[in-house]
């Protein structure tokens, strides 16, 4: 008799151990020459050599698929422990699978062309409007490569700039006043990753979020880092944040330059760095449109609305200069004649 300890290091034992610890009691039952005891993400397991191995080998296996497809279920289990492969439906475009095995897919043309941008560049601009899926699926690709061990970190940034709210105002230190601003990030990550294993990594800065002005003075090597809302960077900012990139990096750049907060006398960093980089190597340019939105159909009209609101006053705002210019242009004749 022989005692070994298995850790589950890359799955939350919440979803490994099933719903009232069922798929724990069906993995029990199919070795029942052991005496298997879990408590947390450790296993301890006492009983012969050879069927201990056994055990570890098809544990190793089970996780791998709890890891890859974020959900495990008895069937499954039965499959890997009896050496069959488990039944996987194929999805189009996947990206990673989500919380509960929810399929993370690119969904539209854009979106799969960022995919494809990320994969060929190291610094990848995606602009466009709100709810076309640019941060979800930038975040999914970082994720994608941390558990692909591509890289050893994900750093997610955004400016912290205020939308007509007043950020001092806002109660706690300064960790609960800038959360508000990350939070969709937090929102997105959720999505993908198992809440225990999302708090290790934040607790061990694998996941890193911060304020963009935290950034300055680091290389950051390893990593996939995505800058959010970089249409309220400004120029500085934003040239300060494209130089930390390190090696075996990639950095993806996501805004909507309809949205920019900024001061009406200053100029946003993200239309800037856009045209100054336009012919730059390396660097890939998505730009998302109407037809990528994929949040509630309301949203798509309320984008058309406002972009035909727009149109308008700026025809209107064309047509004013005109007359004033003939105005004047007719003044000043007057005054030649």
């Amino acid at each position: 008799m022989i005692e070994r300890i298995y850790i589950l290091e890359s799955v939350d034992p919440v979803i490994f151990y099933g719903v009232n610890n069922a798929n724990m009691q069906l993995i029990k039952t199919l070795f029942p020459k052991l005496r298997i005891v879990a408590r947390g993400n450790v296993m301890k397991v006492i009983g012969d050599e050879d069927e201990s191995e056994l055990f570890l080998k098809k544990i190793r296996e089970v996780e791998k698929y709890c890891e890859e497809f974020n959900s495990l279920n008895e069937e499954v289990i039965l499959d890997i422990i009896k050496g069959k492969a488990p039944t996987v439906v194929k999805q189009e475009n996947l990206i990673i699978h989500g919380m509960n095995g929810k399929a993370i897919v690119a969904r539209t043309d854009n979106q799969q062309k960022l995919v494809k941008a990320f994969e060929e560049n190291d610094l990848v601009f995606a602009t466009g409007p709100a709810g076309s899926g640019k941060t979800f699926v930038a975040i999914a690709l970082a994720v994608k490569a941390l558990k692909n061990k591509q890289v050893r970190k994900i750093i997610l940034s955004r400016p912290a700039v205020e939308a007509g709210e007043k950020l001092g105002f806002l109660p706690g230190e300064m960790k609960d006043k800038l959360d508000p601003y990350l939070q969709p990030l937090y929102d997105a990550l959720q999505d993908m990753i198992p809440g225990a294993k999302l708090k290790e990594y934040m607790e061990n800065n694998v996941i890193q979020i911060a304020p963009l002005a935290f950034m300055r003075g680091r290389t950051l090597n390893d990593a996939v880092i995505i800058l959010d809302e970089a249409q309220n960077t400004t120029t500085h900012q934003i040239k300060m944040f494209l130089t930390r990139l390190g090696m075996n990096a990639k950095m993806i750049v996501t805004g909507d330059i309809t949205q920019i907060d900024l001061p009406s006398t200053a100029t946003s960093g993200l239309v800037q760095a856009m045209q100054i980089l336009n012919k730059v190597n390396g660097i890939g340019k998505i730009e998302f449109n109407k037809k990528d939105i994929v949040r509630h159909k309301l949203v798509q009209r309320i984008v058309e609305a406002y972009d035909k609101f727009d149109d308008k006053k700026k025809k209107e705002a064309k047509e004013n200069r005109e007359q004033k210019e003939k105005k004047e242009e007719r003044t000043i004749d007057n005054k030649l004649k």
